[in-house]
């Protein structure tokens, strides 16, 4: 790049890595000039239809009019080109503040994106709306790019919840993250805070950039988005719960990330409605992903960050969450009220049986009976150990459909281990435990357990 840069465009190609730096000094000539060898161009603008030509493929007409509008805004410090079009530095600066700069320079990308042109000069405040529309083009571009890259990692939209729908949750989701004004607005500093907090819109923004305008940087690996999808029967699933965009939701929030794989334990499309036929599914199968749809519509569950055993105390730790997808997406983490994280048990007289998550015996975030097909989510105003609200559209509700999902390396078995026709791991148990239902009762009416002491701590099964 010549001398004739401004000190603006100079200092931004320093955040570039050497390696880097020749990539971004022959982007412009590669999109200008249509080749990857192209001549320099010089004197020419990168225009809205050569955007186009590069990036149909992975992204909306509107997000590429979007791209395009934030270049075009972007003060170069030099003469803007004869006839308009982005300059090869204004290029230079949109990809050093979206890739490689901090909020305060990505936020004002961001407004002029989500602004529609033509507003008063120098104003600059977007409403949420406008945010939404924006999060919307920008998500469906990045689940266009991991479809059209192959790189969906064993999942099958075809046979997932509606994507649409999956993409209007999360950009609601996202814009709910937005310290607005009472006028559901926000202006540059709003926007720069939310970017701050939120790193997703900064990575799906990469993620476009990067595949949109073929800039591959040696030194930096494709972005994993999605989390791997193993032993899932997509042939004889109709329709999973799931969609990606609730997977992009989702992933981040889990202990192992985007790097566990999920495989689905148990699914009443294919197994029944039959709390036994889960239990076995689910039991002794490391960490989990529970979700459900009511028959009025409500889509909710919880990641459970233990394996499942059956025993009538409460189980699990601080890792564990609540989370509901539709009508609103949204997380609820613990509260540290309680330790009444997960909670299953069956075939007792004494104490409830049934799937718990949150709260206390009667009163669950979320409670699926034993008898299975109903439940509750007694949470008003708010779940104790969760601090989540009624998830379920009624406080009473019934099972639509359900799935459970693994979301780790299926558990080892130890050497002192036996296993069980179905391959779970089943531990030897002390004589200690052979009637954990009275062990819970002692422990509830404050009966000191003299003979804790002298058995042999057990490993948790995750």
């Amino acid at each position: 790049m010549g001398n004739a840069e401004s000190v603006v465009v100079q200092k931004r190609m320093t955040r570039f890595r050497p390696d880097e730096r020749p990539v971004v000094e022959g982007l412009f000539d590669k999109l200008v000039s249509g080749s990857a060898a192209g001549a320099p161009a010089k004197g020419k603008a990168l225009t809205l239809d050569i955007l186009k030509a590069h990036m149909g493929s992975v992204a909306s007409d509107s997000m590429i009019k979007r791209m395009y509008g934030a270049m075009s805004s972007v003060d170069a410090g030099v003469p803007p080109v004869a006839g308009g079009g982005v300059s090869r530095e204004q290029l230079v600066i949109f990809l050093a503040d979206t890739l490689r700069g901090t909020a305060e320079e990505r936020a004002p990308i961001v407004m002029a994106m989500a602004v529609p042109p033509g507003g008063k000069k120098g104003e600059a405040v977007a409403t949420v709306d406008q945010i939404k529309q924006f999060l919307g083009d920008l998500i469906s571009a990045a689940l266009q790019i991991l479809a059209t890259r192959g790189c969906l990692r064993g999942w099958k939209p075809e046979r997932m919840a509606d994507q649409d729908t999956g993409v209007r949750l999360l950009a609601e989701q996202l814009s709910s993250e937005m310290k607005a004004s009472d006028q559901q607005t926000c202006d540059t500093p709003c926007v720069e805070d939310w970017l701050f907090r939120v790193s997703s819109v900064a990575v799906y923004l990469e993620l476009l950039i990067s595949e949109g305008l073929s800039l591959a940087f040696p030194s930096r690996p494709p972005t994993a988005l999605l989390p791997q999808c193993r032993e899932a029967p997509w042939a004889q699933l109709r329709s999973s719960l799931l969609d990606l965009p609730l997977l992009l939701f989702l992933s981040p929030l889990l202990p192992e990330g985007h790097g566990a794989p999920w495989r689905l334990l148990f699914s009443t499309q294919l197994h029944g409605e039959s709390f036994t036929r889960m239990v076995s599914g689910c039991k002794g199968r490391g960490p989990t992903v529970l979700l459900l749809r009511d028959t009025k519509g409500h889509v909710f569950g919880g990641f459970a960050s233990h394996g499942w055993e059956i025993r009538p105390q409460f189980q699990g730790d601080s890792r564990c969450f609540l989370f509901s997808v539709a009508p609103h997406m949204r997380v609820y983490t613990c509260t540290g009220y309680n330790q009444h994280y997960m909670y299953l048990n069956q075939g007792t007289q004494t104490m409830p049986n049934g799937l718990g998550m949150g709260g206390q015996h009667g009163y669950f975030g979320l409670w699926l009976d034993s008898d299975f097909g109903a439940g509750h989510s007694r949470a008003r105003p708010k779940c104790t150990t969760y601090g989540s609200p009624q998830l379920s559209a009624d406080e009473e509700f019934k099972i639509d459909a359900m799935e459970v999902w693994a979301v780790t390396e299926p558990p080892k078995p130890d050497e002192d281990d036996d296993e069980d026709d179905d391959g779970d791991v089943k531990k030897k148990k002390s004589i200690l435990n052979a009637d954990p239902e009275v062990q819970a009762m002692m422990e509830m009416t404050g009966k000191t357990l003299h003979s804790q002491g002298l058995r042999e701590p057990e490993e948790d099964e995750d």
